[in-house]
């Protein structure tokens, strides 16, 4: 299941916010990934709840999960806690030229 998750993380990152330029993953959509032998579930939160992009950015993380080789996904997208700059990768934040 390790690698599952490492490959589902790869494509992940393949998927990128197109109003940000930042892939999902480092952008810190992706809250927790729960691989289980039947399912994986997401769950993940967008950067606005108002996002124009929310339902093509959703459905690319389900083609990436899937293509990963995995069986079936669930995806949750939650509010709480609120996405903020602060969930933003090292490396992402390298790409956007966030020095803290």
């Amino acid at each position: 299941m390790d690698d599952l998750k490492t490959k589902i993380v790869e494509n992940l990152q393949q998927v990128y916010d197109p109003e940000i330029s930042l892939n999902v993953y480092d952008l810190g959509l992706i809250y927790n990934i729960d691989v289980q032998e039947s399912i994986v579930n997401i769950t993940m939160t967008l950067t606005s709840a108002f996002c124009p992009a929310a339902d093509y950015i959703v459905e690319d993380i389900r083609q990436a999960v899937l293509s990963s080789g995995a069986p079936d996904v669930n995806i949750e997208i939650t509010f709480d806690p609120q996405w903020g700059p602060e969930h933003i990768s090292e490396d992402g934040r390298l790409i956007l030229g966030i020095f803290d």
